[in-house]
């Protein structure tokens, strides 16, 4: 039997017991290998932009004399619903035994440690390289990411998955 149907078969056991736990209202039991760290940010420029645009909009509309219908109500609403949904859905890291995962604009993106060429730490930023694809970067000033903590357990999935960790 392979590694991983192994795997496969402990998480869905896993699964099962941790439903069985939850009906009986006692604590899930959690295995070594699904433990995995997730670390928030929190998403400014894109917000910022987007109620500064439609400030402008406003601004320009309401000097130049236009009369605002409700198609221009909805629009004004909707952008800054969308700033507000910006603000609120956080970027995350999560790193787990073997693979890093975050969420990009199209959604949640994972990468497995053999599609990672390398990882540098800088102070304040982050950047992972992928063997194919664009790469990763994760920043202080830009999304509030806690990097200092992230950089250490960087560090230690490096070491544990043999991938070329720089420091500048």
């Amino acid at each position: 039997m392979s590694s991983r149907s192994w795997e496969r078969k402990v998480r869905k056991n896993m699964t099962q017991l941790n439903n069985q736990r939850k009906k009986q209202g006692k604590e899930q039991v959690v295995t070594g290998g699904d433990k995995s760290d997730r670390y928030y940010g929190r998403s400014i420029i894109l917000p910022v932009f987007l109620l500064f645009f439609i400030g402008i909009y406003l601004i320009t509309s309401l000097i130049s004399g236009v009369t605002f219908r409700t198609i221009e109500w909805i629009t004004v609403a909707a952008y800054i619903v969308m700033a507000l949904v910006f603000f609120l859905r956080r970027p995350y890291l999560k790193i787990g035994k073997d693979y890093v995962q975050t969420r990009r604009m199209t959604g949640d993106k994972r990468i497995n440690a053999s599609g990672i060429k390398s990882i540098t730490v800088q102070d304040g930023s982050i950047l992972i390289e992928q063997v194919k694809g664009a790469n990763w970067m994760f920043n202080r000033l830009l999304n509030r990411y806690p990097t200092a903590v992230i950089a250490e357990r960087l560090k230690e999935f490096a070491k544990v998955n043999h991938i070329n960790l720089i420091e500048k």
